[in-house]
């Protein structure tokens, strides 16, 4: 590694800390436990001196090697996640945030070519620290935030400063392209939740016109800020709402339909909706102009069908949901129309009970404290079906252990709209969701809570108002079958979901120890009755809950979780993938052994999430299945399930694990 001289300003203080990292060193090769604690303090102490980061950085490799990162997910940075360093930086203790500045300067010096690390290479290295940097983007400002500043030891000032340091390497291009792609990768899982996105976007405008900062220019990244900021010749310069409606009113019938061409392009190609675009739709409905609703929105011949067929429905939809506050919901409404759901027998008249329903005072007030007082709560929740109903793939957990509720909406939205808006109805207004297990009626009103203890975060409105309601009856229902000789998820989900759930059901898994048992038997029922080789070409008619077991990046397990198998059939490129949705609220996870979770590029809709079947089938631990159409077991070839076997025995079922509720 380069060693330019030291800076003389940093004095005594790398003096003592070249002697504590020599000591350090020494005892660490005595004994691998020792604490790192007085080093650390003196790294944190060379981070606030001028110059301090350039020394660290020449001694990252002896940092290393006498043990800094000790037997951590550190020691192997190839396992390494940006969303976990964005976390390690900007919220966790002293210890943590400086081990992890140290990790960070590892990958910079591996990224320059100034460090060979056998367990990374300098290009992983450098994307990595793109999408740490990309992740805190609003370090750029220069104004640190109130937690940033409220931080002890300095802690904020070191991160901002550690972020200056990366820039000042790496530069802003290979950051902001990082940004752009990271929103892009998102936004074509076509989430309901895009506020993080916004966010997001937002930090990328003031990256490109900050005239502080020197950006390259990025078509991309132009098309994203424009979609919320400029989507329009009307408010190309991003006028504001008052302005802008200002102008509209001012528009010939060729500058409105203008308007309207722009928005529904740049809406379809991100799947974002701009306030602007709310403000185009109710200044048409005040001003006689429903004409230009359908440009507006851009609808192709099902979505005009529906619109023609439920005019007033929609119009009022509009005129009830649709502000700058809820303007994703234009979007909602256009793919709810594009998928033909008022066709659906009961949904339009659903809807206008949805128009009508206020929400109860406690539910008014949950809504309130997440999204704001800008509009009534009614609204949000209105909006929020609206959003559902569009993307039923669109629906996430967020923070929250909710996996089989999150399915259930999806589900529900997709299949059985009228039901969702039915227990929804019952939960908005009163405080209470009605079910029925194995004959008897179960009330979610004065049930114990199940793994939701607290008020969910982090999602959508009818998430919001559902999401604690299903969560208890799925856990009383699991209560009234806790004793039975099988899994629980054999008889639940049949239930809980609908009549569509297949009652044949696999678990390679004992419930008790946890030890998986016939797993080559396990595999070749789900080939016999999922894959169109061996199932005799029969497709998945009805969507199927399935439970896979989660690993991290190093294959390691990390827990049980609930997907819906949506689909299996040859990509484009003729590979057998298994398509499935995945509550997660981000689908493209990597779960070690070269298997990442795909979204995109592999014949995916909008919302899927897919894997070749051996990969999928390697984190398979429970599915359901129709008994009276199930293929040749024998038939599955013997290394595919081999290979299979192999994949999981070296990951997940390696060792015992007792599955969770």
């Amino acid at each position: 590694m380069r060693r330019p001289v030291e800076n003389p300003e940093l004095g005594p203080a790398l003096m003592h800390f070249d002697m504590a990292l020599a000591d350090f060193a020494r005892t660490r090769r005595a004994d691998p436990q020792s604490s790192s604690l007085g080093l650390l303090e003196r790294a944190r102490m060379l981070m606030t001196l001028p110059g301090g980061f350039d020394a660290l950085y020449r001694r990252v490799r002896s940092l290393e090697s006498a043990g800094i990162f000790g037997a951590s997910d550190w020691a192997q940075p190839a396992i390494l996640q940006p969303a976990l360093a964005k976390y390690s930086l900007r919220q966790a203790g002293a210890v943590t945030t400086i081990v992890e500045a140290i990790s960070e300067l590892r990958m910079l010096a591996v990224s320059r070519g100034d460090y060979f690390h056998p367990g990374i290479s300098a290009e992983q290295a450098r994307y990595f620290l793109t999408q740490v940097m990309a992740l805190n983007l609003d370090l750029l400002s220069g104004q640190l935030t109130e937690a940033d500043r409220e931080r002890p030891k300095q802690l904020g000032i070191i991160v901002q400063e550690l972020y200056r340091y990366l820039i000042s390497h790496l530069g802003y291009e290979s950051l902001l392209d990082s940004l752009v792609a990271e929103v892009w990768r998102l936004l074509d899982q076509g989430p309901v939740q895009v506020e993080s996105i916004c966010e997001m976007i937002s930090q990328i405008a003031k990256c490109l016109y900050d005239p502080k900062i020197e950006t390259p220019s990025n078509a991309n990244a132009t098309r994203l800020v424009n979609a919320l900021f400029a989507p329009t010749p009307g408010s190309v310069e991003d006028p504001g709402l008052q302005i802008y409606e200002q102008r509209l009113a001012k528009m010939d019938d060729k500058a409105l339909d203008t308007e309207a061409t722009h928005f529904a392009r740049s809406m379809h190609d991100t799947g974002l909706a701009s306030s602007y675009h709310a403000v185009m739709l109710r200044f048409l409905r005040s001003n006689d102009r429903d004409d230009l609703i359908p440009a507006t929105l851009g609808l192709t011949m099902t979505g005009l069908d529906d619109l023609y067929c439920y005019t007033e429905l929609v119009h009022t939809l509009i005129d009830e949901a649709i502000y700058p506050e809820t303007c994703q919901a234009v979007y909602g409404l256009t793919m709810m129309l594009e998928r033909g759901s008022l066709f659906t027998p009961s949904v339009a008249q659903a809807l206008w009970r949805q128009i009508k329903l206020r929400p109860s005072a406690e539910n008014a007030h949950t809504l309130q404290l997440a999204f704001g007082i800008a509009r009534p709560p009614r609204v949000f929740l209105l909006a929020g079906v609206l959003n559902l109903l569009g993307q039923p793939l669109g629906v996430g957990q967020g923070n929250n252990p909710s996996c089989q509720s999150a399915i259930g909406l999806s589900v529900w939205a997709a299949n059985e709209a009228d039901y969702l808006l039915q227990v929804l109805t019952w939960a908005a207004r009163d405080n209470e969701v009605l079910s029925r297990f194995e004959g008897q009626e179960v009330s979610s009103r004065d049930l114990k809570a199940g793994l939701v203890k607290e008020t969910p975060v982090n999602v959508d409105p009818v998430s919001l108002v559902l999401i604690p309601h299903l969560d208890r009856l799925y856990g009383e229902m699991w209560r009234r079958c806790e004793n039975r000789d099988d899994d629980a998820h054999r008889w639940i989900n049949p239930e809980f979901y609908g009549w569509w759930v297949s009652h044949g059901f696999c678990v390679v898994a004992d419930i008790h120890t946890g030890e998986v048992r016939d797993y080559e038997g396990f595999i070749r029922h789900f080939y016999a009755s999922y894959h169109p080789f061996y199932n005799g070409h029969m497709p998945v008619i009805h969507a199927q809950p399935a439970g896979i077991a989660v690993t991290d990046s190093a294959a390691r397990f990390v827990g049980r979780h609930a997907i819906n198998i949506l689909r299996v059939g040859l990509s484009p490129s003729n590979e057998m993938r298994v398509y499935f949705f995945n509550p997660n609220n981000d689908s493209g996870q990597d779960w070690g052994q070269g298997i990442t979770c795909s979204t995109q590029g592999h014949g995916e809709f909008r919302g899927e999430a897919s894997l070749p079947i051996a990969e999928f089938t390697s984190r398979l631990y429970a599915f359901h299945y129709d008994t009276l159409e199930l293929g040749d077991l024998s038939a599955i070839p013997d290394e595919e399930v081999s290979r299979i076997m192999e994949l999981g025995n070296a990951s997940w079922a390696a060792s015992p694990e007792t599955p969770p509720h």
